[in-house]
């Protein structure tokens, strides 16, 4: 009996995986979801919540009005602010 040869008809690849082609970015057109005006908010209200926590903090007179009324205020406002930043539509969309 005679025994048949195995030819392949297509190359043999190797078991090493490939690297995939990268994209090539253009930069002009890189669209970001903030601009420059809702990251300032987003840095003053940080700030402002920060300010709050400062107002509340202390060891003197625990029932206070800056410590039990404003200062909590404050932190709402600085939340308030940050909340209105995320939200806030971009100038040029």
């Amino acid at each position: 009996m005679a025994q048949k040869q195995f030819k392949p008809t297509a190359p043999i690849k190797s078991a090493a995986p490939t690297k995939p082609a990268q994209k090539q970015v253009d930069s002009s057109s890189l669209h970001l979801i903030f601009d420059k005006g809702n990251y300032k908010l987003l840095i003053i209200s940080v700030a402002v919540v920060a300010f709050g926590f400062i107002l509340m903090s202390g060891t003197t007179d625990i029932y206070s009005t800056t410590k039990i009324v404003i200062a909590p205020l404050v932190v709402l406002g600085g939340f308030a602010l940050g909340f209105f930043a995320i939200f806030k539509k971009p100038e040029n969309s």
